[in-house]
């Protein structure tokens, strides 16, 4: 993963921004919250709720244990930062955090249920388990942010989680990447709920996530 700079990390967050509100994965508020690494021990990320309307000054710079070295962020926001940091923390590989209540994916975290593997675009972003849903917890709680690092920690093949009741946190390498990945999610979801009325979504067999990895490098696709 090649570390970016302040700037290339501000003018890809907004255009992730863009990409989720133009695909539908953002609810009604527009809220969302994103960041990004910026050298070993920082990342940029959004200092507001609403990213409607996101430009390259609304953003801090915050070390990864928690604190605003740059910029101000809204008393909200600072509430959720360890929601970002700590799976940084954890998971050297991860380049980009993301948090949003894109529709489809939140239905299944208000509904409690995790997302089993039923579509194969998934497998391409390296998920190979259902996606789980963390324990509801006032959100930035510590309850919450321990349940959301020890997936990080511990489940290599999940770059992606449900928060109970609340949204969706998704983490890969690049802003793009994630808000790729998220919008992949969204539509899995989504694809599950359709295929309900046709007798319900298939998961796939068990020797995919391997016969996908080698079709992956056989072509030399990192997605």
């Amino acid at each position: 993963m090649s570390m970016l700079s302040q700037n290339q990390a501000k003018q890809q967050l907004v255009e992730a921004a863009h990409y989720l509100a133009e695909h539908g994965l953002l609810f009604r508020g527009n809220h969302a919250n994103l960041s990004a690494k910026v050298g070993d021990n920082h990342i940029i990320m959004t200092k507001g709720g609403s990213i409607e309307n996101l430009t390259l000054d609304d953003f801090a710079l915050v070390d990864l244990n928690g604190t605003v070295i740059e910029g101000e962020m809204e008393p909200t926001m600072k509430e959720i930062i360890e929601m970002h940091t700590g799976i940084y923390r954890v998971r050297d590989s991860v380049g980009s955090v993301i948090h949003t209540h894109a529709p489809h994916v939140t239905a299944f975290g208000v509904a409690q249920k995790p997302i089993p593997l039923i579509y194969e675009p998934l497998l391409r972003f390296g998920v190979s388990e259902p996606i789980p849903v963390v324990p509801w917890a006032p959100r930035g709680s510590r309850a919450s942010v321990d349940s959301i690092i020890e997936i990080a920690q511990n489940h290599p093949g999940l770059p992606a989680l449900m928060m109970a009741n609340h949204g969706v946190l998704v983490f890969n390498d690049t802003p793009m990447r994630t808000a790729s990945l998220l919008g992949t999610l969204d539509e899995a979801a989504e694809l599950y709920i359709m295929a309900a009325s046709l007798g319900g979504a298939k998961e796939l067999p068990a020797q995919a996530i391997d016969q996908v990895k080698e079709r992956m490098m056989a072509f030399g696709s990192s997605r």
